[in-house]
Order: structure tokens, then sequence, then C-alpha cells
């Protein structure tokens, strides 16, 4: 059985396509990699590294398996209600008006669903909603606001007839909401964060990551945040000593800036 050469395929990836795999929990990342080059009909990972540079489609393949693209609207919907009212009855009355980022935004899903509450009780925003990926592939489909009925699931029926007309089986997003949210590629690991945001939402993406790249994060989006401001986690990424980084725990997976 071949031996995969993994760390010079990290060196490769970082240098051509910018991203730190370094950064993520060794063996799923190994087994991910594994499985999407054997997909790719590569036998190793040189000559897989081979493939990804000069074919488009084997590279949108590798981008879009390796940066974990899975959600829907409202992921979670019992957590997400939490949020929704925290936001309403809490933050809102703290600030005349709120800036918001939804970091890791994959598909749209997300920061369409932060739009639609904003929209829903006429919440005052700063400015759109900043809505960040890795992935430039994902983004511009994000940007379309067209979606699958499977990821619209825990949208309100009221909402779903207000928000999406339905087209050849998918549903398209009003273009009140989208013009509520502006994309933008961004690393989590390796760019800079903007400041005096009053809601940070990172959901279901640090997971992957090893333990210190996770604290980083944490500690970075906490810097992000006003004194007040609500950072909302996914539903498997307990923050077991927010005090450390500057928060509180308010609800079930949502944290407050306290310092």
């Amino acid at each position: 059985m071949t031996t995969l050469n993994f760390e010079y395929f990290y060196t490769w990836v970082e240098a051509n396509l910018n991203i730190q795999l370094d950064a993520y929990k060794e063996k799923q990342l190994r087994r991910r990699i594994q499985t999407i080059m054997n997909q790719a009909g590569a036998k190793t990972l040189e000559e897989y590294s081979t493939l990804i540079h000069s074919n488009a489609g084997i590279k949108k393949q590798f981008l879009d398996y390796i940066t974990i693209n899975v959600t829907e609207f409202f992921r979670n919907k019992d957590l997400f209600d939490n949020f929704e009212h925290l936001l309403v009855t809490d933050l809102s009355k703290k600030f005349d008006s709120i800036s918001i980022w939804s970091a890791a935004c994959s598909i749209g899903a997300e920061p369409y669903s932060l739009a639609m509450i904003v929209d829903r009780h006429d919440l005052p925003l700063k400015q759109n909603i900043l809505a960040t990926d890795i992935d430039d592939t994902i983004l511009a489909k994000a940007k379309t606001g067209v979606f699958k009925d499977n990821e619209l699931k825990n949208v309100p029926l009221l909402d779903k007839s207000k928000y999406f007309k339905e087209k050849d089986k998918t549903f398209v997003l009003d273009e009140g909401i989208k013009s509520k949210v502006d994309f933008k590629k961004h690393d989590l690991i390796v760019d800079t964060y903007r400041k005096d945001f009053h809601v940070i939402v990172c959901r279901n993406v640090t997971i992957y990551f090893k333990n210190e790249i996770k604290e980083d994060i944490y500690r970075r989006m906490s810097e992000s945040l006003v004194k007040g401001g609500l950072l909302f986690t996914g539903a498997t990424e307990t923050i077991y000593q927010p005090d450390k980084y500057g928060l509180r725990k308010v609800a079930s997976f949502i944290y407050e800036k306290i310092d």
C-alpha cells in the first residue's frame, strides 16, 4: 500500500491555495483527503496536487469537500429561536444599531437567516451583515440566493411565502433580504478580524480545527465584539471556559462579551 505524503500535500496546498490544512484535526482531515483523492482517480498526493492544479473541476471539488459546506436556514431551530429572542429583547435595547458578522457562512443560509430576523423585527443595522467564507465558489453560490427545498425546512411557512419564490424546483430569495448581506472572502486562521461587531455568528466550523486554532479563533472573535455583544456558536461547540476569552454564557451556545 502506498504511503501518502501528507506533509508535501499540506505544504503544496498552503503555497498554491492559501489554505492551512495543518490547522484541521489530523485524522478527520486525512480521511477526507484520501476519499476525495480516490474519487479524482489519483494514486498519490503528488499526482492529486497536479490534478488540482490543472483541472478546475477537480480543484473546485477539493475545495468544496475540504471546507465542509453543509448548512441550512435556521440550523438547529430551537437554538436559533433563543438567539433571535436575545437579539430582539436584549441586544437591540442596548444599542441604537447593530453590526453583524456571519463567519464561515457557506452557501449563505445563515447570514440570510439573520437578515430575515432583522427584517421581521425591523432591527436597525449599522451596516450590511458581513458574511465571510474561505471558498470563492461557495461565496458565488451564496450571492445567487437560490436554494433547495430541504435547505428551507426550518423556515416558517409564512416566511417562506414572503421571502422566497419557487422557480424550477428551487427557491429564489427576495432581493430585499439579499441586499442586507455583503459577502467577502476571509480565512479565519490567517486573516485579520474587523472590530466593533455587536453579533458574531460562527457555527459548525471550529469543530474541525485543532484546539489551539479553535482557542485563537474564539479569542480573536471576542476581541472583535463590543462589550455586551453576542457570539453564537454551533450545537456541538460549547466554550467550556468562556471567561478566559472575556465571555459569559447567556444561553445554550450563546455568549456575551463582558470584558
